[in-house]
């Protein structure tokens, strides 16, 4: 009797672990993804085949999860930021400066969401910049500020959320044939720590 209750017992425990492991990676690979399923480029990532008929099932459980509605990913890439430059997590404690390239996208969108990927509450009502509505420096180059506190031009705010996340849309074939052919796309902005509180 003993030699059973020892191997029912070792039974439920290894159903139990098989079930969480595998209910773990399976919200892993929809949450994070992987090297199948994305791309990465310095602090940027993409989901490579959101908005396509062939994406693979992690991508396609990714997009409902979190409520996208993607256009084809050989129109348009989105790209989220969750770490600086350096590999440090964005922290709304924390002063950023986000520097596009000089050679832009046809067009493009940068905004700023809270840990849980909900938009940040803010007195300004601002919660994103474009290529339309982006102040540009005299030499024609764009700077964003993201920061908790109001800055002078481009300023996003990052509240008092704790973890935040920078979300980069960009519409242009070319960039995103480069993305699917090359591995390598023109570069993505830079993502610079200026000062922590």
């Amino acid at each position: 009797m003993g030699l059973i209750a020892n191997m029912l017992l070792n039974l439920m425990v290894f159903a139990a672990l098989a079930i969480v492991g595998g209910l773990g990676s399976a919200w892993y690979m929809i949450e994070a993804g992987s090297r199948l399923s994305t791309r990465t480029y310095g602090a940027w990532v993409a989901w490579s085949a959101a908005g396509r008929p062939d994406a693979d099932p992690y991508t396609r459980a990714h997009t409902v999860r979190n409520t996208l509605l993607p256009i084809s990913s050989t129109l348009e890439m989105t790209f989220r930021a969750k770490s600086d430059g350096d590999g440090r997590r964005l922290r709304s404690t924390c002063d950023y400066v986000v520097l596009l390239p000089e050679q832009e996208p046809a067009w493009w969108s940068l905004a700023v969401f809270d840990g849980q990927g909900k938009l940040i509450q803010n007195g300004a009502e601002r919660h994103a910049f474009n290529i339309n509505t982006a102040m540009r420096e005299p030499n024609g180059r764009v700077a964003i500020s993201v920061a908790r506190d109001a800055r002078p031009g481009n300023w996003l705010p990052s509240g008092r959320s704790g973890r935040i996340v920078l979300v980069l849309t960009v519409q242009d074939a070319g960039f995103a044939a480069s993305v699917h052919d090359s591995n390598a796309p023109r570069a993505l902005p830079e993502i610079q720590r200026a000062a922590c509180r």
